[in-house]
């Protein structure tokens, strides 16, 4: 068994405690359904938000999501001039017998644009 990161990330319409929560939601949603994990896999989840973004620690969806066990940290991140407005990053640490290589990380909306590499054509 292995831990290894999956990242992700997603932009959020306005700054509303259900508009984050929604986001992070969708945004949890598809990078378990693209990795294939469950949520006992989960060993912890970092999320981080845009300055922009206060209505609601991101963390709030996974736990409403039901992952009561699992170790979650929300930190705000630097006010930079360029950085993408209104965005939710999510680096996730799973347990699992995958291959780290075999990771598909996830990114939505705008937020294709930080990482156009990673990002699939029709993710939304």
């Amino acid at each position: 068994m292995v831990c290894y990161g999956i990242r992700g990330a997603i932009d959020v319409p306005q700054n509303g405690t259900e508009e984050i929560l929604s986001a992070t939601r969708t945004l949890l949603e598809r990078m378990v359904a693209e990795n294939a994990i469950c949520a006992d896999d989960v060993a912890s989840v970092i999320f981080s938000a845009t300055a922009d973004l206060d209505a609601v620690h991101p963390a709030r969806a996974a736990r409403e999501m039901g992952w009561t066990d699992t170790p979650l940290f929300c930190v705000q991140e630097m006010d930079v001039r360029s950085a993408l407005p209104r965005c939710v990053r999510v680096l996730m640490h799973v347990n699992g017998d995958g291959a780290p290589n075999d990771v598909r990380h996830v990114y939505l909306g705008a937020a294709k644009s930080l990482r156009p590499d990673l990002a699939e054509e029709d993710a939304t």
